[in-house]
């Protein structure tokens, strides 16, 4: 049920663009191929440019480039993808808790609330927790003693925070995330593993967004560190004393070893994995599945993914791989003879 509209002129005056043909009212977004009646749709990748004929949506978002492309009501917009995110936002906002504290909910006695916090049922806020203005804590979530959460901040049920962690404004986490976790720190006693204490924090800037169990382990001596805006999908894991800097995207699944800093404005594909102790510079790309070995000081795109065969080829391959240095041996080899036969 949709129960906001908005006309395209009003749309335009928020977020800019060009609109052209008839001011009608939209009261959703949609795919070109799942819209209806009331629907506002987009154009971003120009493979779907066909679909524009097809589409039963009231009005679209195109690029320039489209602007001729159909004779639908349209906002001509420099980023249609983003143009789209905005006013979906604009007509689906999250859902808020109600203000208050729920009877059910266990808040300790020296927690410190902003005003109109929200705290749902069997939630539980531990001692000297200091929770900013608008914060929303949902239900199960666990807030261990002398967390600090910035205003306007939700953390989604069953989240853990343990204690003594930080997170600014404007954060989002969601159901299962944990937060300060100790790291994997032990020595070997020469018999069996001896636990360092992780004695250090996480401490996670504003605007930061942490999936749906993502781990975040506590710095062993230093603090973990999430910069501000950056954004982790569910299921990742971020050792402890990681920098992960400002405005970098982690999609699903990765896995970051300990002492690892990534730059900013970085972005990083699926099921990637960085070993311990390396640096990635600001702005590098790295593509879903690779194994980041090594640090890397140049901005740009890098992938190492060994390109899937079927089972017998891979094998062979395989095979062949575990040979490369004696074949290069080999090969440095034949190349002196035949330098050696030249020079005679």
């Amino acid at each position: 049920m949709h129960t906001s509209t908005f006309r395209l002129s009003e749309l335009v005056a928020r977020f800019g663009g060009e609109l052209i043909g008839d001011d009608i009212v939209i009261s959703y977004v949609a795919p070109l191929d799942g819209a209806g009646v009331g629907a506002l749709s987009f154009l971003a990748n120009p493979k779907y440019r066909n679909q524009l004929a097809d589409t039963q949506a009231e009005a679209v978002i195109v690029p320039a480039a489209a602007k001729d492309a159909t004779d639908r009501p349209r906002i001509v917009a420099k980023d249609p993808y983003l143009y789209f995110a905005q006013v979906s936002s604009l007509l689906n906002p999250p859902q808020r808790l109600a203000v208050g504290v729920h009877p059910s909910a266990m808040v300790a006695a020296s927690a410190q609330l902003g005003v109109n916090v929200a705290i749902a049922a069997n939630a539980v806020v531990g001692e000297g927790v200091v929770l900013g203005d608008n914060t929303e804590i949902f239900a199960g979530a666990v807030i261990g003693d002398g967390v600090i959460i910035g205003a306007g901040s939700r953390v989604y049920g069953n989240v853990t925070i343990y204690h003594g962690c930080v997170l600014g404004k404007r954060c989002t986490v969601h159901s299962g995330a944990v937060i300060g976790a100790d790291g994997f720190g032990l020595a070997w006693t020469g018999q069996d593993w001896f636990k360092i204490p992780q004695i250090g924090r996480v401490v996670i800037g504003d605007d930061v967004e942490v999936g749906a169990n993502t781990t975040i382990d506590r710095g062993a001596m230093a603090d973990t560190i999430i910069e501000d805006g950056a954004k982790l999908d569910n299921q990742i894991q971020i050792a402890h004393n990681c920098v992960i800097g400002k405005h970098t995207a982690i999609a699903g699944c990765v896995g970051i070893a300990g002492s690892t800093r990534i730059g900013a404005y970085c972005t990083v594909g699926g099921a990637a994995m960085f070993v311990g102790h390396i640096e990635i510079c600001d702005k590098v790309h790295i593509a879903g599945g690779t194994l980041v070995s090594k640090s890397i000081t140049k901005p740009g795109a890098y992938a190492g993914n060994y390109p899937m065969a079927p089972r017998d080829e891979w094998l062979k391959n395989a095979a062949h791989i575990r040979h490369l240095d004696a074949l290069a041996t080999r090969v440095k080899a034949l190349e002196r003879q035949l330098s050696n036969k030249n020079e005679e």
